[in-house]
């Protein structure tokens, strides 16, 4: 009888042993997809509406780029955690170098969406961004 009980605590050692193991492990794998999902770089797609041309722009995050009569910087961007339904979205803040008033307020200033940019769109009368990738 004494046997069996050193056997059950050995088992539960053993349990013990490899849960304190395994567990730390499947937290890392699990914080470094979390990581994984944000991304350093914005691509966006705009679109000249006079000529019909578009053209890849890709943008440091925190950073600002000059295009045209735009002023273009993304704060952030994210790519969803599911692959059947992917969407990537960003925050985006968007100025008219055209205008000449003291005051530079943003054309658009918010959250942009890849699979619905009619959510928050971006309307100008010259220029159609869309938000394509984020890397």
């Amino acid at each position: 009888m004494f046997s069996r009980k050193n056997i059950k605590v050995g088992k539960i050692r053993l349990k013990f042993l490899i849960l304190t193991l395994v567990l730390p492990f499947l937290f890392v794998f699990d914080l470094n997809s979390i990581d994984n999902l944000e991304g350093d770089f914005t691509d966006i797609k705009v679109l000249d509406k006079i000529s019909s041309k578009n053209i890849l722009i890709k943008i440091k995050n925190g950073e600002e780029t000059k295009y045209k009569d735009l002023s273009i910087k993304s704060m952030k961007c994210k790519n969803s955690e599911f692959d059947d339904n992917p969407e990537i979205t960003a925050y985006l803040q968007v100025k008219d170098l055209t205008k000449k008033s003291k005051d530079n307020v943003f054309i658009f200033n918010g959250w942009m969406f890849s699979s619905s940019p009619s959510i928050t769109p971006f309307d100008h009368p010259v220029y159609d961004i869309r938000l394509v990738g984020c890397n």
